[in-house]
């Protein structure tokens, strides 16, 4: 089937299993089209726990998918590729993050919400880039933290809050590998173009930036500022709802530079593993679905609702 056909039939499925489809930002453009909401992690978790469909498909990752069913035990959600992982969240390792814990016993531990479901239930609160400052900034200051498992992101909030973050050592691949050459080049050819990087980047790279703030954050700095064109320093695929939102903006990415050799656009090759073919499939066969056990649902729920108390 060609594009026309499959979103037509994508449309007729929709309709007859009572499915929402709901896609990140960082999605290929026609699964972003096809879908009943797009936003970041935040918005995609409040969406996800708003529905009153019966199925959610969720284009996005793994760890995406899994928050989604956390919030919805009782409907079906699926993933159109369970490959689609995430390297921020691999790298932080069940077994290692409890043992790393119980030696900090004191301390209440804040989740990035790219994470898996089992680091989730060893959470006290999970945290997006959207609303992590303000999480962070409503705790007793003499409450000690640990934060997990980006360290690009707790170190960016540790010193934006002048506060100790004891931090985990993970990272998103696609955040940590922009090129600070080219982006340096870059900002010399286009010096009217603010830099907008998001907060997983590492903080060499952020102190080029002249906006940080989270995916949904970054989309909304492109519509409310007068600039006519800017520097995007995070995963490209946000560019299209730019191009939707703020017609007649020029967005210019930033390339990666990987084992050096140059990646014009800079995707997350777990994002990209999700198609409109694979949307297609997965709604008209009902699978690959995501199932967690009871017991972990419910330990993953807890820290997740803290967050959307928010």
């Amino acid at each position: 089937m060609n594009h026309t056909e499959l979103s037509a039939a994508i449309n007729e499925l929709r309709r007859e299993r009572n499915a929402v489809i709901l896609a990140h930002y960082y999605q290929e453009d026609a699964v972003q089209d096809i879908a009943d909401a797009t936003g970041d992690s935040l918005q995609l978790a409040v969406a996800a726990r708003d529905t009153d469909a019966d199925v959610i498909l969720f284009a996005g990752v793994h760890f995406m998918a899994e928050t989604a069913k956390i919030l919805n035990p009782d409907r079906t959600v699926l993933l159109p590729d369970l490959e689609a992982g995430c390297s921020l969240a691999e790298s932080c390792p069940t077994a290692e993050f409890a043992a790393f814990k119980k030696l900090h016993p004191d301390h209440q531990v804040l989740t990035y919400v790219n994470c898996t479901a089992e680091i989730k239930a060893l959470s006290d609160i999970i945290v997006t880039s959207s609303n992590a400052e303000k999480i962070v900034r409503s705790l007793p200051t003499d409450q000690p933290l640990i934060f997990a498992p980006d360290r690009n992101l707790g170190a960016w909030l540790s010193r934006k809050l002048n506060r100790e973050l004891l931090l985990w050592d993970g990272a998103c691949e696609v955040h940590e590998i922009f090129d600070l050459t080219k982006l340096r080049k870059l900002k010399a050819q286009h010096p009217d173009a603010p830099v907008l990087a998001h907060p997983e980047c590492t903080a060499e790279l952020l102190a080029e930036a002249d906006f940080v703030g989270s995916t949904a954050k970054l989309l909304r700095r492109t519509v409310e500022s007068d600039a006519t064109q800017f520097i995007v320093m995070t995963e490209p695929g946000i560019i299209h709802q730019m191009h939707k939102l703020a017609p007649g903006k020029r967005f210019i990415e930033v390339p990666g530079r990987k084992d050096g050799e140059e990646l014009p656009h800079n995707y997350c090759s777990h994002m990209r593993l999700i198609t409109l073919e694979k949307v297609y499939h997965t709604l008209r066969d009902g699978k690959p679905e995501i199932t967690l056990p009871g017991e972990l649902l419910a330990a993953a729920r807890r820290p997740i609702e803290r967050m959307l108390e928010f």
